[in-house]
């Protein structure tokens, strides 16, 4: 298996296939739509999040942790699909103005987030021994510093806040409701906690603004660009989430090194719901639907060359969807040593990184056949 081979199908500048302009120009306003669709249904999903932890920080117990923890996944099952939207300089990872690293960033150093929510002993350097008065803008300045695993804000910092630490095979992370009572730091710790879920949620709020429709936004510039530059985009964004990221960031780093710590939910033992969701995410973008919205999709352009080809590439996707809903959870038990590589479960995740490299291939295919252009890592 080799990973990370750059792919680029190259275009030519006008539309000289089958497909027509007009289709083409369909296919990138209901792309923008979709995207804008995705994007809401996950704010609505994080804000029921955040009010679950404003509950659970106005009253805390097991129940009500576990009422956050909740809400929690279910906000990361809307999360998931969004992915597909990155990886090509758009609003949420643009170089200058992004926010990924802000709301999705991994893995995630536990002592880092034991400093900031007030541990002494945590053993970070070059921080200060004051502890600051945590707000926003601390958590911002603080996300990344002296270390890309020094992550403080987003999903993986909520997540350790409400699940902490994962030390068992069989579980997820175990946090006591009294972390945010009689524990050393309680009041700290909760304070982050909210901070942190209410920036979350205005980066996805930013995200909605960016592809809300008749504004002055980064969906009209989108929908402005010429039709097969955009549709590159799109494109470029399934295929790198297919091979190079989802294939190989997500699933094969973690297992090739059998460790817990590159996967990429490791404190909820979400991973294997995060794979599903990735993949699910280059499934709707090919299909051109989400949620209540339904319109011309990628399938439909390369149905409208290649009818034959379109088929496959959407058999391809959805055997890779199904793979991935086949790994056994937790995602962590098939990354202990002495696990052959024959186990069930790691031939599983092989088999799905297998499925999404070959649909990698079809993507690549089908570009071509579009004449639009996808840079690949």
């Amino acid at each position: 298996m080799i990973l990370g081979l750059a792919v680029a199908a190259m275009a030519l500048a006008a539309c000289s296939s089958g497909v027509s302009d007009d289709l083409r120009t369909e296919a990138v306003e209901d792309y923008a739509a979709l995207v804008h669709e995705a994007y809401s249904l996950s704010l609505d999903s994080a804000i029921d999040m955040d009010q679950a932890i404003d509950a659970f920080l106005a009253a805390p117990s097991a129940d009500t942790l576990d009422a956050a923890k909740s809400a929690w996944l279910e906000a990361r099952d809307d999360y998931g699909p969004t992915e597909v939207f990155r990886f090509y300089g758009g609003p949420i990872d643009n170089d200058d103005t992004g926010v990924e690293g802000l709301v999705n960033a991994w893995p995630l150093d536990e002592a880092y987030i034991d400093y900031v929510d007030g541990a002494p002993d945590a053993g970070i350097v070059n921080m200060p021994d004051e502890f600051p008065t945590i707000d926003a803008d601390l958590l911002v300045s603080l996300n990344e510093k002296d270390g890309e695993a020094n992550i403080s804000t987003g999903w993986h910092a909520i997540e350790f806040l409400l699940w902490g630490q994962d030390l068992s095979l069989d579980g997820p992370g175990d946090r006591s409701f009294e972390d945010y009572t009689t524990a050393d730091n309680a009041d700290r710790r909760g304070t982050y906690l909210a901070v942190a879920s209410d920036l979350l949620l205005d980066h996805l709020s930013q995200m909605v603004d960016a592809w809300a429709p008749d504004s002055d936004n980064y969906r009209a510039e989108f929908v402005a660009l010429p039709a097969n530059e955009a549709i590159g985009l799109i494109m470029t964004g399934m295929g790198e989430l297919s091979r190079g990221e989802l294939a190989g960031e997500r699933m094969n780093v973690a297992y090739e090194a059998r460790s817990q710590e590159d996967e990429h939910s490791c404190f909820s033992d979400n991973t294997t719901a995060d794979i599903v969701g990735n993949a699910l995410g280059i499934q709707i973008v090919y299909l051109g639907e989400v949620g209540s919205f339904s319109g011309t999709g990628i399938y439909d352009l390369v149905a409208a060359e290649d009818q034959e080809l379109a088929d496959q590439l959407r058999d391809e996707i959805a055997t890779s969807v199904a793979a991935a809903e086949d790994i056994p959870a937790p995602f962590d038990q098939h990354l202990v040593e002495g696990v052959s590589d024959a186990d069930p479960g790691r031939m599983a995740i092989f088999d799905t990184i297998l499925d999404l490299e070959a649909q990698t291939d079809t993507i690549v295919a089908a570009a071509d056949l579009l004449e639009v252009e996808v840079n690949l890592s």
